[in-house]
This record gives structure tokens, sequence and C-alpha cells, in this order.
């Protein structure tokens, strides 16, 4: 089987960040067949799972940075995907984190993954800019995105009904 090598794996105190494998498909699959989905892009149906899945594998080998797949380290189990996203449509690059068990909320795995993929995003991929698109209302989100230090800016383009939140450069 074909995977993706050279694909940087993150880690933090809890968390290992990797590239998504075939064997995460049934589980991403199932999230985004719930209602739980519906802030991004669900629910779909299993083939519009299974395309959006291989959507992310792919973007890893289009844009050289992706999705990353959360597990808690020594647990390849997938909590959710935390990472880039930037389809050619979109009018900035983003920053953005799906967690697929609502028993995870509340828990910081979405803030731990989400924080080192932004550090990781300023010192390795040295981008300008990030944001996070974010559907409204997905207060949950929103809420994370200002943990983050993320402010809403109003006047940006957005790819489709979402706020803008821009994320602050550290100070040097």
């Amino acid at each position: 089987m074909i995977t993706l090598t050279g694909t940087p794996t993150l880690t933090t105190d809890r968390l290992t960040l990797r590239a998504p494998r075939p064997a995460d498909a049934p589980t991403f699959i199932a999230f985004y067949k719930t209602d739980r989905a519906q802030y991004v892009g669900g629910p779909k149906d299993d083939k519009r799972g299974w395309e959006f899945f291989c959507t992310e594998i792919g973007h890893w080998v289009m844009r050289g940075y992706g999705m990353f797949v959360v597990t808690y380290t020594g647990d390849d189990t997938p909590l959710g995907i935390v990472g880039h996203w930037n389809p050619k449509t979109w009018p900035e690059q983003e920053v953005g984190w799906v967690i697929f068990d609502p028993a995870l909320e509340g828990k910081g795995v979405a803030y731990e993954a989400a924080k080192a993929v932004i550090d990781y995003t300023w010192t390795t991929l040295k981008w300008d800019t990030i944001v996070s698109y974010i559907a409204y209302p997905n207060t949950r989100s929103i809420a994370l995105a200002e943990r983050l230090g993320a402010v809403r800016d109003e006047t940006a383009d957005t790819p489709g009904k979402a706020y803008v939140y821009r994320h602050p450069r550290p100070a040097a």
C-alpha cells in the first residue's frame, strides 16, 4: 500500500498529529455521516465521505501540507483532523479543526492540536497570515478560535457562509 511518505508528524504532551492513512477512512466516513458534520460540509453518505477522505490525502500531495489526523500518543485511534486546508477556490490558506467524538469536547484536544499546527505554520511553513473559516453558528469552534487568540476579520473574503478568524503572528 502506498502512504504519504515524508509528511511531518507533530507531537504535543498528549497528542500525535500525523498524515492520514487508509485505515483512518472508516472513522472519518462514520463521522461525516452524522449531524455533527453539519459545519464542515456534512452529513455525507458513504460515497461522499470516501471521496472527501481521499481529498484530504490528495491535498497533501497537491499542496505539500494538509490536515493531520489527531491521536492520543500511543493509541492510533483517530480523534479528529486538524491542520491546513486550501482548496483552489478559497481566498486564503486556513488552519481548521474537526473533532469526531463529542465526548472529547472540553478536554483540550482541539486546542492542543490546533496550537501545535499554528505554531508549525508560523515556524516551518512560514505563512504570512493564518485564518480559520468557521461556519455560523458554530459557537464551539468560534470559542476555540478566540481561545487561540484569533480575532474576527469582517473585511476578509470568505469561501462561503463563514466567519473569518485571523490568528495573530507571535511576537518576535
